[in-house]
């Protein structure tokens, strides 16, 4: 990376800090801001190595007055969320910026390439990209930590930044953004960052169609249009018209998985708004087309279909605009709960697809394919993605819900007890129900509320068409009962409708299973006429890495991965496996391309779900020219292991990883399940009470209000390790594992072999070298130090740091390197600039945490603000915390 590229991202950094600070100083005046330096500065110093800098700034924050906290918190916030953007428009500039190690970035064109060099047709090029079908589902998991309102004036401060840099020869220009730059980071100082009350499922939904609305409606035809050109070049046709390689689901207003704020009316309210918002966004293209299709050559389809006339298109266009506006219509009087009286509607995508296709097939039947291809192309392909519903709606419900309606069901019916039933008996139950013509359910039958809300929500996927929906996805999925339940409800409430139904395997024990189960499923012949020789399948990655740690996790799905590989081959079906990822490294994140390319050979087959969550949504997609450049990420990433696959692991290698999770699943569990300190010392050391407080998102932070670790969501269990700097998720056991290996022989160099040689392994170390230069033990000392008072909670925090720095030693042993990210300069300068900016934050959360138990949860509003100010802070400066 050139070093007027960093300078470029520097120059930024310094343009909107300096303004930040102008700011702060005409709101609180200058000698707030000096205050604001002098705790920056205590911070960078401590960062040089400087203990008594460090000591200093611990006790200028305690000494703060506290009228003070609640500023301070917001002005190193502000700071850190402007530094992203300023990270995100560098990125977005330079395609090349490592994202995660250099050599790695792909490149469609280079990968086409490639691909040919290995001997794979121009046809065979545009086959599979045209059959691909990558799906990117949207999740509203509680990371999110910033308000809707203040997106908008950070990507309006992307935009300045654009002019700024593009002045040169006009300098009135840049002083005329400089000054509009002045006045957003105002704005944004001047809004309340915490939401005041939780987002509803429905606002939840709202804010991923903004996405497509503000980002993706542009990024989608010009991804496709850049495929276009790359596909002329090297194979000498373009993509199919109604190819979509790359489409969106959603979970907003799906995902009732643990959130009793998802019903069925809240699923239907959301499948509304998304026929609302896709009627709106199409009505302005079809408005721009009827405007700019004036001409009057046409072949003899369009004039058949529209008459004679001087503007055939123009014709054809004012119909379709007319059935668009009253789809819109209809939509609002669905959403307002009133009666729609007025014309026909466009209800499938075929309705809207057609006539615009016998445009586009006239205009080069008559010779104006330059025509054909601009606007109107770029209408067809949106069209082909988003079809008139913006995005397909998955539904999750667990598997404990269904066998509840089933209890009642069987009890009612005089059947006996559904849940004391062997598998056998409900695998031969069910699947003479799916066979039987008479209906089971009693048409008046009265069950209970939890029952009556999952029968709701299959009637509401009796009333849908099947495209304005995606899978029903069974969490803690466990036997073929679990799936042969949803085929039974579906069948008998859900109409004509049959949706794709995918389990869930989560924990480790239904990781180590589900091939088994797969394979019982398809060798059934009731459940293989209704899977139609397709099976998807979904990959927990935040629970099992909770169950397991998490080492011992990513090769239970790893060899998960293979198991149902072979089984669907087995069975002759079509596999799609569907990866439930989250932002953090222990909830399956990471770079795509790398995730991607580390999947076992045949897994990743032209097809692939993956859930996009929380902030992560913001960071790949909020923007067209990051969206456009994730897109191909995702398309090389799928194109590469469709056509240029990984190897097969060594048997070797294989034994390695068992070892080695087997070390880590017990060293891991040995901490989290069995020592009796553990539990306390989580709740002591985290804010993980307060994070409850925090108005993320629409689910709860616990599954169940009582228990222990067990009940809390993955998310929230990482974000509170997360504040803390100590990452233990996603490291805990992996030291242990290692540095066994190392003490025995030949066990550096085999480490070291499948590093260079595994893509897997290679990419599992990586991870772990970049969460590790995330996590700061001294920090989490600090923690300790001011909120944990027992002397056995105290020696265990000690015990944690030292394993801490243990792996750290190790890992670096077997990357030989001096010191952590040392080949990736970008990441660690990103690392090191936020540092100063995150410091103060952690010192803020310790002390308004310890206030806030000694006055037992009673602080004041200003402090209890500030406390989830520091929150936000540490999230944005950190950046992938869910």
């Amino acid at each position: 990376m050139s070093h007027d590229l960093h300078e470029s991202l520097r120059d930024n950094v310094r343009i909107l800090g300096d303004s930040l600070g102008r700011t702060i100083a005409d709101d609180l005046g200058q000698s707030f801001v000096d205050k604001i330096e002098t705790i920056r500065a205590h911070a960078k110093r401590g960062r040089q190595g400087d203990s008594l800098q460090q000591r200093e700034l611990i006790e200028y924050l305690r000494q703060l007055p506290e009228r003070d906290l609640l500023p301070v918190t917001r002005a190193f916030n502000q700071f850190l969320n402007l530094a992203n953007i300023a990270e995100q428009h560098y990125r977005a500039r330079f395609r090349r910026v490592e994202d995660y190690k250099p050599g790695t970035q792909p490149v469609l064109g280079e990968l086409l390439s490639r691909a040919q060099q290995a001997g794979n047709s121009p046809r065979k090029l545009v086959e599979t990209l045209a059959s691909m079908r990558v799906e990117l589902v949207l999740t509203a998991h509680p990371t999110e930590v910033i308000r809707r309102t203040l997106i908008q004036k950070y990507d309006a401060i992307d935009e300045c930044l654009t002019a700024i840099e593009s002045s040169e020869d006009y300098p009135e220009r840049g002083t005329r953004a400089q000054g509009r730059l002045e006045e957003l980071i105002s704005q944004a100082w001047h809004t309340d960052e915490i939401r005041h009350e939780r987002p509803t499922p429905v606002d939840e939904a709202k804010w991923g169609f903004a996405v497509i609305e503000n980002s993706l409606w542009q990024a989608v035809p010009d991804f496709h249009r850049d495929l276009d050109n790359l596909l002329l070049d090297t194979a000498g046709e373009r993509l199919p018209l109604d190819a979509a390689p790359i489409r969106y689901a959603s979970w907003m207003g799906g995902d009732r998985d643990g959130n009793p704020n998802v019903t069925a009316r809240v699923t239907r309210e959301v499948l509304l708004l998304g026929r609302w918002m896709a009627a709106d966004l199409y009505l302005r293209d079809i408005e721009q087309l009827k405007t700019e299709l004036s001409m009057w050559k046409a072949n003899s389809a369009l004039k058949a279909e529209v008459g004679e006339g001087t503007e055939p298109y123009r014709e054809l266009l004012k119909r379709l605009l007319n059935k668009m506006e009253a789809t819109r219509d209809w939509a609002k009087a669905e959403l307002d709960g009133r009666n729609y009286d007025g014309g026909p509607i466009i209800e499938t995508r075929d309705q809207l697809y057609s006539p615009l296709l016998a445009c586009y097939r006239s205009l080069c039947d008559v010779g104006l394919d330059t025509i054909a291809n601009g606007a109107l192309l770029d209408t067809l392909r949106r069209v082909a993605v988003f079809g008139v519903t913006l995005t397909k709606l998955d539904l999750r419900q667990e598997a404990s819900r269904h066998a509840q309606v089933m209890e009642e069901l069987t009890s009612v019916l005089g059947l006996g007890h559904y849940q004391e039933w062997s598998e056998a008996q409900r695998q031969e139950f069910l699947l003479g129900e799916l066979e039987s013509r008479r209906p089971l359910i009693p048409r008046r039958w009265e069950c209970s509320a939890e029952s009556r809300e999952v029968l709701d929500t299959f009637k509401v996927i009796a009333q849908e068409h099947a495209e304005a929906l995606g899978t029903y996805i069974i969490s803690m999925a466990a036997e073929p009962s679990d799936v042969l339940t949803v085929a039974l409800l579906m069948k008998e409430v859900g109409g004509q409708v049959t949706l794709p139904i995918a389990p869930l395997f989560e924990t480790l024990n239904d990781l180590d299973h589900a091939g088994d189960v797969i394979d019982q499923l398809l060798t059934l012949p009731g459940y293989r006429a209704l899977a139609k020789d397709r099976q998807e399948v979904m990959i927990g990655y935040s629970d099992s890495s909770k169950d397991a740690g998490q080492l011992a996790a990513a090769w239970a799905q790893y060899r998960a991965q293979e198991s149902l590989v072979d089984v669907c081959n087995k069975h002759g079906v079509d596999l799609t496996l569907f990866h439930g990822r989250g932002g953090t490294v222990g909830r399956g994140g990471g770079p795509a391309h790398a995730a991607i390319l580390s999947q076992p050979p045949g897994s990743v087959n032209g097809s692939l779900r993956v859930t996009e969550q929380g902030e992560m949504i913001r960071f790949k997609f909020g923007q067209p020219d990051i969206a456009l450049r994730s897109m191909e990420i995702y398309a090389c990433a799928v194109l590469e292991a469709t056509l240029l696959p990984p190897p097969a692991p060594e048997p070797h290698w294989r034994e390695e990883m068992d070892q080695l999770a087997k070390v880590a699943h017990a060293a891991y569990v040995g901490v989290v399940r069995e020592d009796p300190d553990f539990v306390p010392y989580f709740r002591s050391v985290t804010p993980e009470g307060a994070l409850g407080r925090l108005p993320l998102g629409s689910r709860p932070t616990k599954r169940r209000q009582d228990g222990g670790v067990e009940t809390l969501r993955a998310i929230p269990w990482i974000f509170a390790w997360t504040q803390i700097r100590l990452m233990l998720p996603a490291w805990l056991g992996s030291g242990e594992a290692f540095s066994r290996r190392l003490e025995q022989p030949g066990g550096r160099e085999v480490l070291q072999e499948m590093r260079s040689q595994w893509p897997f392994f290679g990419t599992y170390l990586d991870m772990l070298e970049m969460l590790l230069a995330k996590a700061d033990v001294a920090i989490a000392a600090y923690y300790e130090h001011r909120l944990v008072d027992e002397p056995s909670l105290k020696a265990l925090g000690k015990k944690l740091r030292t394993r801490f720095e243990c792996l750290e030693n190790v890992v670096l042993d077997i990357l030989q390197q001096e010191k952590l990210l040392e080949n990736t300069p970008l990441i660690r300068q990103a690392i090191d600039v936020r540092n100063p900016y995150i410091d103060p934050l952690h010192g803020l959360q310790a002390e308004l945490l310890q206030r806030n138990r000694d006055a037992d949860g009673a602080i004041s509003a200003d402090l209890s603000r500030a406390l989830m100010v520091t929150m936000a802070g540490i999230a944005a400066g950190l950046r992938n915390t869910g």
